[in-house]
């Protein structure tokens, strides 16, 4: 598994458990990074995940109202937490990371959601990122 894969899992962990938890991102954000110091061999790994929730908590106002509009008939309310998460990650790597071309940010997008989330979830966060990237 690449670095990029496990950063964007230790992304998802991140945006989750604060969601999940109703905490503050950049809270969380600072634990991790006192965790990562200690593991110095995660490194790489912990990198882009910082990249990635700091470009969530930067951007996060334009990613929901993207999630929003694209994501047919689904509030970000009514998504599960962990299609929440990964569809922010997604949206962030589409719109603001040009160095992650399309079609990887949704692939890995959708085994995210495959691997955490529901059966339904792949097909789910597929479409919304597909729309999104399409109007792009």
């Amino acid at each position: 598994m690449s670095a990029r894969s496990k950063a964007r899992k230790r992304a998802l962990d991140i945006l989750f458990q604060a969601d999940v938890r109703g905490e503050d991102l950049p809270s969380m954000l600072a634990v991790e990074a006192k965790r990562a110091a200690s593991e110095p061999a995660r490194e790489a790994s912990w990198l882009y995940a910082r990249d990635i929730v700091d470009g969530v908590i930067d951007n996060r106002d334009a990613i929901d109202e993207q999630i929003t509009t694209f994501a047919k008939d689904w509030t970000l309310a009514r998504m599960p937490a962990v299609d929440r998460a990964v569809l922010r990650i997604g949206v962030w790597e589409i719109l603001y990371n040009d160095e992650v071309p399309v079609a990887v940010a949704i692939d890995e997008a959708v085994e995210l959601a495959k691997e955490f989330s529901t059966d339904d979830s792949g097909a789910f966060v597929h479409g919304v990122l597909a729309r999104i990237a399409r109007a792009s």
